[in-house]
């Protein structure tokens, strides 16, 4: 895994002048959709092409943290939290819910021909920089981090 402490990626945490977009959305498959639509856009708006890696790379991501707060960080009548915030080298995208006592980890698959679930993880841990969890009160946050390579078109 490629879990390190957010400190460890320095992102502005609350400079006004840097991209940043914050909302809460139902604990619900809708929610989950809007969230990974207005990641989508949000990045395209921030000079990240729809078709570009970095857009791509963190939609996915947003998708799958989002599908995973609402199917195993949902309390009823509670809302999960979607933060995106850019910095010159990437972008980090965290997703928070109050259920702490269901922390996510990676695992291998037992057997990926016959597995219905248990890949959420692994298709965060591919594309991103590095990700993790951190507690906080009520729930955690999962977070992700995906850099701009050389490579890649602004």
């Amino acid at each position: 895994m490629k879990s390190a402490t957010p400190s460890d990626w320095h992102l502005p945490k609350r400079n006004p002048s840097a991209h940043t977009f914050e909302m809460r959305f139902t604990s619900t498959p809708r929610g989950a959709r809007l969230a990974r639509r207005l990641v989508f856009h949000r990045l395209h708006e921030w000079g990240h092409p729809y078709d570009g890696t970095l857009n791509e790379t963190v939609t996915l991501i947003a998708a799958e943290l989002a599908a995973n707060a609402v199917r195993h960080g949902h309390v009823p009548g509670r809302d999960f939290h979607l933060r995106l915030v850019a910095a010159p080298d990437g972008v980090r995208l965290e997703v928070s819910d109050t259920r702490g006592k269901r922390l996510p980890e990676a695992r291998p698959l037992r057997d990926p021909a016959t597995d219905e679930s248990g890949r959420g993880l692994l298709l965060v841990e591919a594309p991103a920089e590095r990700w993790g969890v951190e507690p906080r009160s009520p729930g955690k946050c999962v977070w992700a981090d995906a850099r701009l390579s050389p490579a890649t078109p602004r």
